[in-house]
């Protein structure tokens, strides 16, 4: 077969249409072979003809897009020095852009001997493993355009491609549980109803089949294995050789189409390789000490501070090349709007400890494109130091673990939560002030994917993940959860409407706080998994969404859509700075922009906030004063609001503040109460707020802001 030099950049198979360069990084190689594999796995072996700066690379112009490939790297097999090269397993190329098959469990994976480690293991991989696809790039985007939602103006989605359309009514059959059903004209309605501005997907890389999972007919549903960095995972796709290609971007056109936005889960950290008794698959074999953290004085053995076997060599110019190449593709290429980086703090350890001030974060502040996008991080790993929460340099944002467990304690009545109960609704100052960040920085989320959903939240005091064949010792023991007094599902009439009342609280409190809400995929209609928090590996009913919805489901999708109207339509609740409290503290009006009560109607002193036994308050918000929210810098003026929190077992009377504050308040949310009618209320006056609920009452005003460019105003 005729071959040419080709280059060097970029890596991977590039089709050019006419034919494919394939470059591929290795130091440590002394030969590498590409090998083409024919439709009836017949293989053909190509020795690449150049190198150049450790890259070796050559170009085949008869070769077309749907071919499947990989590649034998032939080196030392030394792992005493960090060095695992196999040429008998069939290799995956890291810049693979598609990706056919997936591994087995099968020995031919291995390069030792399960019976004596200390053996070499020969037996070819091929047809045992997964195989690079060369793609054929071209896509007609039309008139796609990104949504660019500033960040105090979203509401955020965690969902899951499969988990979320597997039992849609709508969806067809034969696409569910695809990017196709993902973008689905149900889907897209159900999202744009809700008040969604981003779906963020769980990991949509190409990801590995644990073995040990197959092994107990189980299997990675949630997919946090990856061993493709640029491939969409082939089994959320109808097509296969290649097309999982142009079903994954017709999805985020759809999803544009309907000014939502796509951010994905992104796992940076380490890879489906494991450790030193895991399979041969792709880095390993190529250059196992360039790629991942090997321990100084025992190289054989791997850093691990994810928990899953390995971590990357975040030190290495060629993994941080991989990781922005990623990046950098996903943005240009597939048009995603962002990323979510799980682990986070294991991408910042050059060295040892945490890092803010490593590569990886000089990379991507530098960069002109991956700067631009929404950038989350999940600011902890496992590893000594690792939680790094409000750690993170100005650029990013944060899931705010610690928004998480204090609304949870407070709604279930913890003593001492109060105090910082008030922080973590007002953006968690605490955490983000000191380094410049303003409360966008905070990604607030009751619930995510690890852990209870919001109803079993209120529906189990303990984990019950016996499907998952462990023997209950996988999962979070510790969820500050609250079955209401009843252990799972029950008929009794008055914890079923405690549980409803429940979920509206935290719902109302996540949409109400400032900066950036996350609603779990499911939470808004009440889905359960019946108690096992931890389904990573329960692809059926237990984890899917159930659309088959009762009243009461319904009922919890029309309040989660009006409090997320709510914010919407009044920026005080998402504003994009910080409140200053007082008028004698930097107030933008004679009250201030936010005052806190007791439910006397006066106000809270500091003796109150170290009250152990308080669960109390009102909170004001003042619509007159609200930062510029957008670029022209013009004035917004919104309705004054005040929020009555009442997380104590009992009904309290709470007195509302005197007229200074406002004359008239009517009634937005009470989440005691299945429906609200507006129900006005005088200054002064007393509100009989339900024992654990929220109500929400609105002073209402003309809400004029200057026009830009034009006398008059316009309303907000």
């Amino acid at each position: 077969m005729e071959i040419w030099p080709g280059t060097s950049y970029p890596l991977g198979a590039t089709y050019d249409g006419s034919g494919v360069n394939f470059a591929l990084f290795s130091e440590v190689a002394e030969r590498v072979e590409l090998c083409l594999i024919d439709d009836d796995g017949a293989e053909t072996r190509i020795d690449l003809p150049e190198v150049d700066g450790f890259v070796w690379h050559g170009y085949l112009p008869a070769i077309q897009p749907g071919q499947r490939y990989g590649y034998r790297v032939h080196g030392p097999y030394e792992p005493e020095n960090g060095h695992r090269c196999d040429p008998s397993k069939l290799l995956l190329d890291p810049y693979a852009k598609a990706v056919e098959g997936q591994v087995e469990n099968d020995p031919a994976l291995f390069s030792y001997d399960f019976d004596d480690p200390e053996v070499r293991n020969t037996d070819d991989s091929l047809g045992k493993t997964m195989l690079g696809v060369v793609i054929n790039p071209y896509f007609d985007w039309g008139h796609d355009r990104p949504p660019r939602h500033e960040y105090h103006e979203s509401v955020i989605y965690e969902a899951h491609v499969r988990g979320l359309t597997m039992t849609h009514p709508e969806i067809p059959e034969e696409i569910r549980g695809t990017y196709a059903a993902l973008g689905h004209p149900a889907i897209v309605e159900h999202l744009t109803k809700l008040g969604v501005t981003a779906i963020e997907l769980m990991p949509v890389h190409q990801f590995v089949q644990d073995t040990s999972l197959q092994a107990k007919g189980l299997t990675n549903y949630w997919g946090y294995n990856t061993i493709g960095f640029l491939a969409p995972h082939n089994a959320y796709a109808r097509a296969d050789r290649g097309e999982q290609v142009t079903e994954f971007k017709a999805m985020v056109k759809a999803l544009h189409e309907a000014n939502i936005e796509v951010i994905l889960d992104v796992v940076y950290n380490h890879t489906a390789e494991g450790n030193e008794m895991g399979p041969t698959i792709s880095f390993k074999g190529i250059d196992n000490a360039a790629y991942y953290r090997l321990v100084d004085d025992a190289k054989e053995h791997y850093y691990d501070t994810t928990g899953t076997g390995n971590s990357l060599l975040m030190r290495h110019p060629h993994v941080l090349q991989l990781i922005m190449d990623s990046l950098r593709y996903w943005v240009t290429e597939m048009h995603v709007d962002g990323f979510r980086f799980d682990l986070a703090a294991t991408l910042a350890r050059q060295f040892h400890e945490v890092d803010k001030l490593s590569a990886f974060f000089d990379l991507i502040q530098q960069d002109p494109v991956i700067s631009q996008v929404k950038l989350i991080a999940e600011p902890w790993d496992v590893g000594d130091g690792g939680y790094q929460v409000g750690g993170f340099p100005p650029l990013w944002t944060e899931w705010n673990g610690k928004y998480r467990d204090t609304v949870r304690d407070f709604w279930r009545g913890e003593p001492g939560s109060l105090g910082e109960f008030a922080s973590r609704l007002t953006g968690s100052s605490d955490l983000y002030e000191h380094n410049g960040r303003k409360p966008i920085a905070s990604i607030n989320f009751v619930i995510a994917h690890d852990g209870f959903t919001l109803r079993d939240l209120v529906s189990y005091n303990e984990k019950h993940n016996e499907a998952n064949g462990e023997d209950g010792r996988d999962g979070e023991s510790h969820n500050r959860s609250w079955n209401c007094g009843v252990e799972g599902e029950t008929d009794d009439p008055e914890v079923r409407a405690l549980r409803r009342r429940q979920q509206r609280n935290f719902l109302a409190t996540l949409l109400l706080s400032q900066g950036v809400p996350m609603i779990a995929h499911g939470d808004e209609i009440g889905r359960t998994q019946q108690g096992n928090n931890n389904v990573y590996c329960q692809d059926n009913e237990l984890s899917w969404v159930d659309w088959d919805l009762d009243d009461e489901q319904r009922d919890l999708f029309a309040f989660t859509s009006a409090v997320a109207k709510l914010r919407s339509e009044h920026p005080v609740f998402r504003r994009r700075r910080f409140f200053a409290g007082s008028a004698d503290h930097g107030g933008q009006s004679e009250l201030g922009d936010i005052a806190w009560f007791q439910p006397s109607g006066q106000r809270m002193g500091d003796g109150d906030w170290s009250d152990g036994e308080a669960r109390m308050m009102t909170v004001f918000l003042n619509g007159e004063a609200i930062p510029s929210p957008d670029l022209r810098g013009r004035p917004v003026v919104d309705d004054d609001f005040l929020v009555l929190f009442n997380a104590d077992h009992e009904d309290h009377e709470f007195v509302l503040p005197g007229d200074e504050w406002g004359e008239r308040w009517c009634t937005e949310i009470d989440t005691a109460a299945d429906s609200v009618e507006p129900e006005w209320h005088d200054a002064g006056s007393t509100v009989t707020v339900s024992a654990r609920s929220v109500i929400v009452l609105r002073d209402p005003r003309e809400v004029l802001t200057p026009a830009a460019g034009a006398a008059g105003a316009t309303r907000v």
